[in-house]
Formats: structure tokens, C-alpha cells, sequence
């Protein structure tokens, strides 16, 4: 399968390819991108299998783009602490790299965003929310490319709900959904969809809220986006209490399912976390 294609998976609007087309030897491009979907789709181990290797490779970018992936499926699995590792890793890394820019933050700077952005998440997953705040400062500053702001919005949107800052977190929300659907990336549209919902459901806008849920559990369903389905669900479960047993119970087989496809270290972080429901 050609980049570009394996690129619309990732960051754009193509289904995505079997698992052993997107597991398959190639290029580090090809194969970091292989791995960004297997990771979107849930499927942890075959993930890992493509990131340890690509983490250390001779390019800093790609080696700092890995690492950063990597800590992006540990911190959706529930582990912070260890995603804080593998972030500051990527951040050494990409500290000193240059590269030609690519339009979906792929090279030097956008590796450095992704550090950073990821050192912010994984400091309010811990409640250091100073920490937080100030590495999410560093990475504002990095903010030159769509995927970029669009992440940059959803962890500013986080930090606001988890400062108990509710509508504050509705501008950065709505500009990462903004961001992510003149993109035309259906991942990232359904991401930011559930940031926005968090926010507006706390501030008690259900009805609006409900939407941009129930688009996201059609879309994440559509594209097999398994990492985000259970954690929509949890929130449907919230919006709509008349249904949540049927919520909190197809949540619970698709995070069993991905534990399933999660290696050993995916499932003792997500069994340890309390952020995770299993």
C-alpha cells in the first residue's frame, strides 16, 4: 500500500486497510503510520511491534515520532507515568532533529509538539496540573500545522474541565473540532467531538452535547476506531442515563476486545489505571 494512502487512514478519511497490510515491513514512514491506525483501531501489540523498532532508529524525527505514538497508546490505556518516559525520550530526540515540514506535522516540529503535548497530558493524568499548564505553554508555541492545533486544543479543552474550569474549555474544544474537520480528518473530528461533548455536558448543553455523541459512536463504529468507541460510550452512558447499562455494556466488550489485542505491558497499565473501566 502507497503512503499516501496509509496516510488517509491515519489522518484523513479512508477506512482502514486489514491489519496485516498496515503490520507489513516497509519504509520508517510507511511503518509509523501502519502503526498510528493499528494503535486507532486498538490493536496495541501489533502497534508496539512497529514502534519499538522505529524508536530506535537512526532519524531522530521518526525515532522521536515513535516514541511519541508509543506514549500516546500507553496514556490511552491508562498509563500516564509511563507514557511520561517515553515522551521525555521523544522530546530528547527531537530536541536537536531538523527536517523538511510535512502538512500533517510528520518532521521536526511537529515531533517536538507531539512531546510536548504529550508531556502536558500525561502531567494532568497524574494531577500535576501546574506542570501541565506549563509545558502546555512550550507547546503552543509549536502549534504550526493542523494535527498540532487540533491536539493542542483538546488538552487545553482537558486541563480547563480538570482545573474545574468547565467553560473554559469550550473555545479550545470547538477550535479543535473546527481544526479537525477542515482537515477532513474523520479520527480527529471524532476526538474532538468527545472533548467538545465533556465540555458542553458539564456546563449542562446535553442536547448538543448528545449530538456530537451520537456522531462520534457512529463514526468511530464506521471506521473501527476502537480506542475511541469505549470512551465515548462512557460518556453516552452519562448523557443518557435511561441507557447506560447498554452503553457501559458494549463499552465493556469493546475495551475487552482491545485489551484482547493489547500486549503484556498495554494490559497491566489499563488493569492498574483508574481511568480505565475494566
Amino acid at each position: 500500500m502507497h503512503e499516501i494512502e496509509l496516510r488517509r487512514a491515519a489522518f484523513g478519511d479512508r477506512p482502514a486497510p486489514p491489519p496485516d497490510v498496515l503490520a507489513a515491513d516497509g519504509p520508517p514512514k510507511r511503518r509509523l503510520l501502519g502503526a498510528i491506525v493499528l494503535g486507532a483501531q486498538g490493536r496495541y501489540a501489533a502497534a508496539a511491534t512497529l514502534l519499538d523498532g522505529l524508536a530506535r532508529d537512526r532519524d531522530p524525527v521518526i525515532a522521536a515520532l515513535a516514541l511519541a505514538t508509543l506514549a500516546s497508546h500507553r496514556r490511552q490505556l491508562g498509563g500516564h507515568a509511563v507514557a511520561r518516559g517515553l515522551d521525555g525520550a521523544a522530546l530528547r530526540r527531537a530536541a536537536a532533529a531538523t527536517s523538511a515540514p510535512d502538512p500533517d506535522g510528520l518532521d521536526a516540529r511537529g515531533a517536538l509538539a507531539d512531546a510536548l503535548l504529550g508531556l502536558a497530558a500525561d502531567h494532568l493524568g497524574t494531577g500535576r496540573l501546574t506542570a501541565s499548564r506549563r509545558v502546555l505553554d512550550r507547546a503552543a508555541a509549536a502549534a504550526d500545522n493542523w494535527r498540532t492545533r487540533t491536539r493542542l486544543g483538546w488538552v487545553t479543552a482537558e486541563l480547563a474541565l480538570a482545573s474545574g474550569d468547565a467553560p473554559g474549555a469550550v473555545e479550545p474544544a470547538e477550535a479543535a473540532l473546527g481544526e479537525a474537520t477542515a482537515a477532513g480528518s474523520i479520527r480527529h473530528t471524532v476526538k474532538s467531538q468527545l472533548v467538545l461533548a465533556a465540555a458542553l455536558g458539564t456546563i449542562g448543553q446535553k442536547r448538543r452535547a448528545g449530538e456530537l455523541v451520537s456522531g462520534a459512536l457512529a463514526d468511530a463504529d464506521k471506521y473501527e476506531l476502537s480506542s475511541l468507541s469505549w470512551p465515548a460510550g462512557l460518556i453516552a452512558a452519562d448523557l443518557w442515563p435511561a441507557e447506560a447499562e447498554r452503553h457501559r455494556s458494549k463499552t465493556a466488550a469493546v475495551l475487552h476486545a482491545v485489551l484482547l489485542s493489547s500486549d503484556p505491558e498495554g494490559r497491566r497499565l489499563a488493569h492498574g489505571s483508574p481511568w480505565v473501566p475494566v
